[in-house]
């Protein structure tokens, strides 16, 4: 169990790092934002903002769950054949459709993946 443990440990906290800097960087660029006339209706540049930033969350989003596949990968946490990818995401968005299982020894990557993707998700929400 300690091996899953530093596993997902180690990929969570690498997720965290990932999503503190997009944040650090989105953030920046909306104050800065915010304080330029640009001339354009202000709907428009909120309007600008926001798919900005949507995009960019979705990007670092599925960066994160790329991580937790190659993860998944480099412990053989899967049966073979298994798209880690869709996997991952199944875990991480917390759908969990059942349809894919870990092997037995690495069973508990799926919901340490799944409490970092809630985390973040919720983050990048507030």
């Amino acid at each position: 169990m300690v091996d899953q443990i530093l596993a997902g440990g180690a990929t969570s906290l690498v997720n965290l790092v990932i999503h503190a800097l997009v944040m650090g960087a989105l953030v920046h660029l909306v104050l800065g934002m915010a304080g330029r006339g640009t001339g354009a209706p202000e709907f428009m540049r909120y309007t600008v903002v926001i798919v900005t930033t949507g995009a960019v969350l979705y990007a670092a989003h599925f960066a994160e769950i790329l991580l937790w596949a190659y993860t998944y990968a480099a412990v053989g946490a899967a049966p073979p054949g298994t798209d880690l990818v869709y996997f991952a995401f199944s875990n991480y968005t917390t759908l969990g459709y059942g349809d894919i299982l870990p092997v037995d020894h690495w069973r508990l990557l799926a919901p340490m993946t799944a409490l970092n993707g809630i985390m973040l998700i919720g983050w990048s929400t507030a």
